[in-house]
């Protein structure tokens, strides 16, 4: 028997008493009341309530924009919710560079994703494999009345593939590989596969030659985050002269070389790969974010994608061949402009009217520049001043807030710090001396 108390009947409670609860059971603070009350939104409130569960506040982040994305030869701003300033800043400068040296140029390669139907069963997969023909045309049937409509929108189901899986000689799965078009597709997929399991179970214990050693069972049905098969590419290319304004010190083929072999110390090695494609995922994140997409799908996909060779690198790679400078980056992106938080949340809806309403493609493509225009500003300053210089002058403004600053105190400190290096510590001791009476 627990010796904790449990809060029973949360969900059933109003907001007000859900957080009176709370500060029962925290003995909580006025403050922490305050807080929470203060950011409900004033007209819209019922609209975040039906997003999640038990919402007692909304956690605020900025909305921001990264102008001058030249992708594909068009023009765009993107909006990016982060809470780390140099994330927009350097994807505004590295989006401004490359506007001027011929833009991101991207292409989707595949835009296919998947499901799977595990089920477990003794019997030979080889023999039911000989009759994929006539299961497919089955399972294709079971979900017609789904499927009819993203049929329509060019969409719908694609292959089956049957297999072992690895070290568990009596668990199988079907593999079903779908199209989406305009939608993420998870709740398409899930239900498709749902519909189709019962089917496949009944298929395999009907058929007395499929049955001699025993029934099958279902485990589960569910999609896969893994795409490697919703794949786009970006890249940035231009004379390695023209990369003077990011060389710092350096002459730009140094400074090319230079970038290449962090590049390739990414590719090799795994502890600097995973802080690699963290700066990938500064401008992917903050845009799929922004957008309502689900930010830890496309996370977690990416990350097994880079370490699909069975060790983990980076999502990039450079050349630097006949005084050219290309640096490329390729990244699994299942992504929807229609469905789910696209369509109920008003700032995910303006995030989309900001870039045009692109189609699910279109989106993918943004979102890999914004990705490469993140990393390449990362790298660049790595590979010259350092990466902390930027970053926190930047934060500067995070800092005087944390120390409760005057608007005087905020404007002595800029010009302080202006040729200086920034640390909390060093920021704390100088407003620290103007407070000195």
């Amino acid at each position: 028997m627990s010796k904790h108390k449990l809060l029973k009947g949360f969900s059933k409670l109003s907001r007000d008493e859900k957080i009176n609860q709370l500060l029962t059971h925290l003995n909580g603070s006025k403050t922490l009341e305050t807080n929470l009350k203060s950011y409900l939104h004033v007209s819209n409130q019922a609209l975040f309530d039906d997003i999640s569960e038990n919402t007692v506040s909304n956690y605020y982040l900025p909305f921001s924009l990264a102008p001058n994305f030249l992708i594909n030869n068009k023009l765009h701003i993107l909006p990016m919710v982060i809470e780390e300033s140099s994330v927009v800043a350097a994807a505004s400068k590295a989006a401004s560079f490359w506007a001027l040296n011929g833009g991101f140029k991207t292409q989707v390669i595949n835009t296919f994703k998947n499901g799977q139907l595990f089920f477990t069963w003794i019997g030979d997969l080889n023999k039911l494999i000989n009759q994929q023909v006539e299961l497919e045309a089955l399972l294709r049937k079971s979900c017609a009345d789904i499927t009819q409509n993203m049929v329509k929108r060019g969409g719908g189901i694609k292959s089956f593939t049957l297999s072992t899986v690895d070290n568990m000689p009596t668990t199988h799965q079907l593999l079903v590989t779908f199209e989406t078009a305009d939608s993420m597709g998870a709740n398409f997929i899930n239900t498709c596969l749902e519909q189709m399991t019962p089917v496949l179970i009944d298929y395999i214990n009907s058929r007395e030659a499929l049955t001699q050693k025993g029934k099958a069972n279902s485990v589960m049905a569910i999609l896969s985050n893994y795409t490697p098969d919703c794949l786009v590419e970006c890249s940035v290319e231009c004379p390695i002269v023209a990369l003077a304004p990011y060389a710092g010190v350096y002459t730009p083929q140094v400074f090319a070389n230079r970038f290449a072999t962090a590049v390739n110390i990414a590719i090799n090695n795994t502890h600097r790969a995973v802080t690699h494609n963290k700066g990938i995922f500064n401008g992917i994140d903050a845009l799929v974010l922004a957008t309502g997409n689900d930010f830890r799908a496309i996370e977690a996909g990416a990350q097994a994608y880079a370490a699909r060779d069975g060790q983990y690198r980076s999502l990039t790679s450079i050349s630097l061949v006949n005084n050219t400078f290309k640096y490329t980056l390729q990244v699994p992106l299942a992504l929807g402009t229609v469905g789910g938080l696209t369509n109920s949340h008003p700032l995910a809806k303006a995030a989309l009217e900001i870039l045009q309403n692109p189609t699910a493609n279109e989106l993918m493509q943004i979102v890999a520049a914004a990705g490469m225009a993140n990393n390449f500003s990362a790298v660049a300053s790595l590979v010259t001043t350092g990466i902390q210089k930027g970053h926190m002058k930047l934060h500067l403004s995070n800092i005087l807030t944390s120390l409760n600053a005057s608007e005087t105190e905020k404007t002595l400190a800029v010009n302080h710090f202006s040729d200086k290096m920034v640390s909390f510590s060093t920021v704390q001791a100088f407003v620290n001396t103007l407070r000195v009476v």
